[in-house]
């Protein structure tokens, strides 16, 4: 890619490492000349998942986040890992193991960068249809999940009125509705 803004990169080095994601020093020339480094998260492809039961119900997970000190609702999310063979697998591993429940299917809703300016994270976000309890889940040692259902309506409403928090799950649900209002007309 050539571009007059793109910035040229000379090293890069991994700062810290720690589940989940690594922080990397890159060492970097700007546009001008000037040469100086950047850090930034750097951490595996996620993926987010907006599931809906056969009543049109979504399953929600209330989750404490120990970066802002509660717990936000949210939605069934995680990394892809290196066995997952697309999109699709991790998508249904996160809802089993986060939830509990099973997708009758998928399909594809959005892929965004949802930090580019101190991450480089990619989250694909995908809707799961016809999602029902069937089995335990398998939680990492770190997650402290309580899951629910609630109205699809109630979840909008709450995106909108700022009572929806977490960013992933606020993107899946607006991305949603755009793509529904969008089918619809």
């Amino acid at each position: 890619m050539d571009d007059d803004l793109r910035w040229e990169t000379t090293d890069s080095a991994i700062d810290y490492s720690c589940p989940g994601f690594d922080v990397r020093d890159d060492e970097v020339t700007l546009p001008d000349g000037t040469e100086t480094d950047y850090q930034y998260v750097d951490e595996s492809p996620a993926v987010v998942v907006l599931p809906f039961t056969p009543n049109g119900d979504v399953v929600v997970i209330d989750e404490w986040r120990q970066a802002v000190g509660r717990v936000n609702r949210g939605l069934p999310a995680g990394s892809v890992e290196n066995d997952d063979p697309d999109i699709e697998t991790a998508a249904r591993r996160e809802l089993r193991e986060e939830t509990g429940y099973e997708a009758g299917s998928m399909s594809r809703l959005l892929s965004v960068e949802p930090t580019n300016g101190i991450a480089n994270s990619v989250h694909h976000h995908v809707v799961a249809h016809d999602c029902t309890p069937t089995g335990s889940r398998n939680l990492d040692f770190n997650e402290s999940i309580r899951v629910s259902t609630t109205a699809y309506d109630d979840l909008l409403a709450a995106a909108l009125d700022d009572d929806l928090w977490d960013g992933r799950a606020v993107t899946a649900v607006t991305g949603y509705e755009l793509r529904a209002r969008d089918a619809d007309t």
